[in-house]
């Protein structure tokens, strides 16, 4: 699985866009120097997102939508479209967002 496509599916579970989600976990105070436990017990309290979903959102609410470049414009299951991940729902990206 990608790591777009475990945004794609926390955005389905909760129904907030990855964005959405950003913003509520910044005005409970998590930011850049919170650690993985407290997001991880917030999504899951909140939301019902396991360890995999919650990672995604710790990785994007701790640094950002910036990914390493390692798995873009591969074949294999970890592949991405681009090193950067779209945030604002996975209806509203455009169809060549990454190419």
């Amino acid at each position: 699985m990608s790591f777009q496509a475990y945004l794609d599916a926390v955005e389905t579970k909760t129904g907030k866009t990855p964005r959405a989600l950003v913003a509520e976990a910044t005005e409970l105070g998590f930011g850049p120097d919170t650690k993985a436990g407290p997001i991880l017990a917030w999504l899951q309290e909140s939301y019902g997102l396991g360890r995999g979903h919650g990672m995604a959102m710790v990785h994007v609410i701790t640094k950002g939508p910036g990914i390493g470049s390692k798995h873009v414009g591969t074949t294999g299951t970890h592949r991405d479209e681009s090193d950067t991940l779209w945030l604002d729902g996975k209806d509203t990206k455009p169809a060549d967002w990454g190419a």
